[in-house]
């Protein structure tokens, strides 16, 4: 789309012209249609058929070669605009993939921060972001060998193979971290409540897999359920999404949480609740165990107290 209005009237028709004639004789278009003027004469419109698909890389090099044309007809006195589905998806795409590297940091910086206050350690929580990470990779990295790449597309009956959809990436962060986390927090802090009792960490990692290996399970079980029942739908958007987050949660929930973190955990031992002393100085002491909490009375120390001692509550009843 030309926007016109402050190109001289004499000089509009061969503006819009040389335009057409620079984007016809691109090599990747395929057809550019006449000038239409809008009804006050000042808006021109064309479109432009490319002889890539939408989702190619051609096709985004043709609307970034179309953009280039913007400043020749601004010296003319215009504005040039290059819009329409395609153009947009582009645009949405370029928007996502700049936002993802932060999106992901953010996440990832809060995810330590927070586990660190709850378990007092630097090396749960790095674990937790790797596992993490590892899930997330592994995801999209099944994701596009399926759906890009082609592999198993009878079993899945993926009509076509193309790119994956350009907020899937946003997307499977967001519920897969949710759901890493939970499983996560899960064990650990069932192995952080036993180390605080016992001091051994051995039997700690054996004591909180034994006591959270099930509600990890059937949760994982659940959401792959869940998550799988849209790959039988037809659409493949929603049917590539929910292959991600199935594989995903299956990767997190049976590889990370329940093989790999018992035994980064066996193999660090103590070190695995250690914290520099000038960070546990800094951050806030959160007792999420309760593990300082004093110790329950015995039962017989509840009894009712001497007769010659009045209790707190009828000497503050006498005061008043």
């Amino acid at each position: 789309m030309v926007d016109t209005g402050k190109i001289p009237p004499e000089q509009r028709q061969d503006t819009v012209t040389r335009l057409r004639g620079t984007l016809a004789a691109d090599r990747n278009v395929a057809a550019v249609s006449p000038p239409v003027a809008g009804p006050s004469g000042g808006v021109v419109v064309m479109s432009v058929v490319p002889r890539s698909s939408p989702d190619a890389r051609a096709t985004t090099d043709l609307v970034h070669r179309m953009r280039d044309r913007a400043p020749e007809v601004a010296a003319a006195g215009g504005a040039l605009y290059v819009t329409g589905q395609t153009a947009m998806a582009i645009d949405v795409a370029a928007k996502l993939g700049d936002a993802l590297p932060l999106f992901i940091g953010v996440i990832v910086v809060l995810a330590l921060v927070l586990l660190a206050l709850a378990f007092r350690s630097v090396l749960v929580p790095l674990k937790a972001a790797l596992g993490f990470l590892l899930s997330v990779g592994a995801s999209l990295g099944a994701s596009v060998w399926v759906f890009q790449e082609g592999h198993l597309n009878g079993l899945l009956d993926v009509a076509a193979v193309g790119p994956v959809t350009s907020f899937l990436p946003i997307l499977l962060t967001g519920v897969l971290f949710g759901l890493a986390m939970d499983y996560e927090v899960f064990l650990v802090s069932r192995m952080r409540e036993h180390y605080e009792r016992s001091k051994d960490p051995a039997e700690a990692v054996a004591r909180g897999v034994s006591s959270s290996a099930r509600v990890v399970v059937a949760a994982a079980l659940i959401m792959i359920a869940v998550f799988g029942g849209f790959v039988f739908n037809e659409d493949p958007i929603i049917k590539s999404i929910g292959f991600a987050l199935a594989f995903g949660v299956f990767v997190d929930a049976f590889v990370v949480r329940m093989t790999l973190v018992p035994a980064a955990m066996a193999l660090l031992g103590r070190r695995a609740w250690s914290m520099p002393r000038w960070l546990d100085r800094l951050l806030p002491d959160v007792d999420i165990e309760g593990a300082r909490l004093p110790a329950p009375a015995p039962a017989g120390s509840a009894a009712r107290p001497e007769a010659g001692e009045e209790s707190p509550r009828r000497e503050t009843a006498a005061r008043v």
